[in-house]
């Protein structure tokens, strides 16, 4: 405790009871517990980095407030931190360790979001999911499938009450036009991986029934990328939610219909290579996994579709923005969106990657990676843009869209 470390977390300003405050979570489910504080506060967590010990803590505090921070009041924080798991420290590994062992044991993953971001019983499940296609801004009900061979699509990663006609949109063109026996689903990563892509060999539960993994594809593609950079970890998946969501929306349309399969892979940030300027098609870890991915379909000797779980742009107080958002901010998201959206329609990965890489990732895209990937394993296939949608709150703006790659 005389020098902690935070551990990364998801922090941001909200409002209770109509006053501002900081919200920390954890992105990796370990507790569901919400912890709100001061955001004065966020003055003493920037300093939690393991480096800082509490005088250190206590001297910065009376540089910039140029008033006393007690020892106490900084233990009591760090005791209320540890309670919530949110500390690097022997109590959270002990956690850990405890939920790893659990998660592995268990047959499948888990439906972790069920009665927390959807409906459990599959009934009211289902009746949530139909209403997305009639809502008003849904594409209506799905025709009768056509098995056109659909090749790729993206849907939004967001909660099904924020973004659920949009992801209707992208999954009725995934029963009318694909015709696949295996979904590879590439899933924006929200917490560190230990290589830049971690499939799951684990099937999937879903309040539809369980949704099976393809161990032979995986395995395959495995070989094939020689696993530098790829590091299989089953529990990084266990609290993900950008393939949990497209593994429930599968199951809704094919559960009772036909068996399919999933191969799920989780895709690490690409932030250093905006950041350098680089381009990841550079990179060997990239490369060779593009290439075992395309081969490894190649040689699936079945239908396959790829299918990314992505959301655009994260924008305000939230996510680090000084200020709120207005309408005209909201406009010019809109524009920003549709100029980078029209290299992906174009199947051009390095015109989208450049887009982001020019702006700095300003706008905190984050599909980054498994769009830029799924574009790359494509190699220059042009998508049709479906739907374009923003869930448009001041204090935090996420931006999404549904396109398919016939």
């Amino acid at each position: 405790m005389e020098r902690p470390r935070l551990r990364p977390i998801d922090a941001f300003p909200t409002h209770v009871d109509g006053k501002p405050v900081l919200c920390l979570r954890d992105p990796q489910g370990l507790t569901d517990r919400v912890l709100f504080l001061p955001l004065a506060t966020a003055e003493i967590l920037q300093h939690l980095d393991g480096a800082h010990s509490i005088l250190d803590i206590q001297a910065a505090w009376v540089r910039r407030r140029g008033d006393l921070l007690f020892r106490e009041q900084v233990e009591q924080l760090l005791a209320l931190l540890d309670d919530h798991l949110l500390l690097e420290n022997a109590r959270f590994t002990a956690a850990r360790e405890a939920a790893e062992r659990g998660f592995a044991a268990a047959p499948l993953r888990p439906a972790f979001h069920a009665g927390r971001a959807y409906d459990a019983d599959p009934a009211l499940l289902r009746a949530t999911l139909d209403g997305f296609f009639t809502a008003p801004e849904g594409p209506g009900q799905p025709g009768p499938p056509r098995g056109t061979g659909l090749q790729a699509v993206l849907a939004p990663h967001i909660d099904f009450t924020r973004g659920g006609p949009t992801y209707a949109w992208a999954y009725r063109a995934v029963l009318e036009a694909a015709d696949a026996d295996c979904f590879i689903v590439l899933g924006t990563a929200h917490s560190a991986l230990g290589g830049r892509f971690s499939p799951s060999l684990k099937d999937f539960a879903t309040p539809f029934g369980p949704l099976a993994t393809d161990r032979g594809f995986v395995e395959r593609l495995l070989h094939r990328t020689g696993r530098e950079g790829i590091v299989v970890d089953d529990f990084v998946h266990r609290a993900e939610h950008s393939i949990d969501f497209q593994a429930v929306f599968l199951q809704y349309l094919y559960a009772g219909r036909r068996t399919i399969r999933l191969v799920p892979i989780l895709c690490g940030t690409l932030t250093d290579f905006v950041l350098t300027g680089k381009a990841p098609a550079d990179d060997p870890v990239v490369r060779r996994f593009v290439t075992a991915l395309q081969e490894t379909i190649a040689a699936a000797g079945e239908r396959v579709c790829l299918l990314g779980g992505v959301d655009l742009a994260h924008l305000g107080p939230r996510f680090g923005d000084p200020a709120p958002l207005t309408a005209t901010h909201l406009r010019r998201v809109a524009q920003d969106d549709t100029a980078m959206l029209q290299a992906v329609t174009a199947g051009d990965a390095e015109g989208f990657f450049g887009f982001v890489q020019r702006e700095r990732d300003r706008r905190r895209i984050c599909g980054l990676s498994p769009i830029y990937i799924l574009l790359k394993v494509l190699e220059g296939v042009k998508g049709t843009l479906l739907r374009y949608s923003q869930w448009p709150d001041p204090q935090g703006t996420v931006t999404f869209a549904s396109l398919t790659f016939p």
